[in-house]
């Protein structure tokens, strides 16, 4: 892949343990074209070689510069830490071109929009994007205290003003979400999209189900996945080499092929991004990443070796 050279034009403290990071093109051309829902994966600079996912939070009509937003995570390994404390403006980065597992439905003609703490990034550049397009939307965004609400001054400042609506954890200072009133009456043409950590997807996505929200309305990207690794040990057969592994109980696939000489490109090791996607030939995966869909899981023909395990005896994978 052609990495991209980005240099860090400006850094701001967006919210508590929020920073956001305007990069420009150290050549100073203009920016690959990238979709509303889109991430960069970011090459953070230590001897770790953190490489992780960040979503553009900037208009897809800007080509000359994308913004990321980084919260800063006490409990992960160490990435978010070394953007906050690592990077700072006139830094070089790199970064890959713009993808896309979160993008918005082509001809979406109304759209609710469902925003959970640092969450929100993607679904600012929907926003942008539904607004440039004319398209009727309405955008509600919850976190845990006005200190923690990230983007919400350019949010109170945007053209769309009058479609957003706040609330507060802290109900000292603000109004709670209410998931059942917003979502109570579906209609078949609106498209949701729901971003932000993993306990306040699973609420949204299961009032939706409960509201008569078809799977096919319903669109969303979770910006962590705790990952559960333990489960019953299992074989892992590689069909071109005809090798057999043993993955322990309490061992993540991807480590019980790395003690074995065998790497997998991985990003993210949270079933995210999808970066180490790997076919299943036989045997039924045990699927606990956030990347695939409902379908996708249910064929059994692919699974993250990240996250996910085996629900039987033996998984026969294209390795």
């Amino acid at each position: 892949m052609n990495l991209l050279s980005m240099r860090v034009l400006r850094k701001t403290n967006e919210a508590d343990g929020i920073c956001s990071f305007e990069l420009i093109a150290e050549s100073g051309e203009e920016l690959p074209a990238f979709t509303a829902g889109a991430h960069l994966d970011v090459q953070i600079p230590g001897p770790e070689n953190f490489v992780r996912q960040y979503s553009l939070a900037n208009s897809p009509a800007d080509r000359k510069r994308y913004l990321i937003g980084v919260l800063l995570d006490a409990s992960g390994r160490g990435g978010s830490r070394s953007m906050h404390e690592r990077v700072n403006e006139g830094d070089l980065l790199r970064v890959s071109p713009p993808k896309n597992h979160f993008p918005l439905v082509p001809d979406t003609r109304s759209a609710l929009i469902l925003a959970g703490g640092i969450g929100v990034t993607p679904l600012l550049a929907m926003a942008e994007e539904l607004h440039r397009n004319h398209v009727s939307f309405d955008f509600h965004y919850a976190a845990r205290s006005v200190a923690r609400m990230a983007f919400r001054e350019r949010l109170e400042k945007s053209p769309y003003r009058e479609r957003v609506h706040f609330y507060l954890d802290d109900q000292s200072s603000g109004q709670p979400l209410n998931l059942t009133t917003i979502l109570s009456t579906p209609d078949p043409g609106v498209h949701l999209y729901i971003c932000g950590p993993r306990g306040f997807l699973d609420a949204a996505i299961g009032v939706a189900h409960a509201s008569g929200w078809s799977e096919a309305q319903i669109h969303f990207e979770a910006f962590s996945n705790q990952v559960q690794e333990a489960g019953d040990a299992f074989d892992l057969r590689l069909a071109r080499s005809e090798r057999i592994i043993r993955v322990g109980s309490n061992e993540p696939v991807i480590h019980a092929l790395s003690r074995n000489g065998i790497e997998v490109p991985t990003s993210c090791e949270q079933g995210v991004c999808g970066t180490c996607l790997t076919r299943v030939i036989s045997g039924i995966p045990d699927h606990r990443d956030m990347y695939l869909t409902q379908q996708e899981r249910e064929r059994n023909d692919q699974f993250l070796p990240c996250c996910s395990r085996s629900r039987s005896s033996i998984l026969v994978v294209d390795l």
